[in-house]
């Protein structure tokens, strides 16, 4: 296919942990031409989703927990076929621990500063 465009070549999709492997409550989140826009987009999603979580004096522990079992779970389709983001695997203490930091001490400024930093 010479010269034309075809499509975005990843979508990325959000599962709600609570009704795990519903595809009836599955959404686009959007089309991406590029695996670092896609996968940008995929941790924007999962911080926004811990972020939901959070309560006063939550530990990192009980934060991912709630995660995993209501929390938005988006992941990539298209390129090679691969598996190209894990929000299972990018989520960790220290993510946790960011999350409830900014909120109780330093502002949301510096972590979404942080967080920029990291992609």
């Amino acid at each position: 296919m010479s010269g034309k465009k075809m499509g975005k070549q990843y979508k990325v999709y959000v599962d709600d942990n609570y009704h795990h492997m519903g595809e009836s409550d599955r959404y686009t989140a959007g089309e991406f031409d590029s695996l670092k826009e896609a996968v940008k987009k995929c941790k924007k999603i999962t911080i926004k989703s811990l972020e939901g979580f959070y309560e006063k004096g939550i530990s990192p522990e009980k934060l991912s927990a709630q995660w995993a079992m209501f929390g938005d779970d988006p992941f990539i389709v298209g390129g090679d076929g691969s598996v190209p983001f894990s929000a299972r695997e990018f989520i960790n203490t220290d993510l946790c621990n960011h999350i409830i930091d900014s909120r109780e001490t330093r502002g949301w400024t510096r972590f979404f500063r942080f967080f920029q930093a990291d992609s």
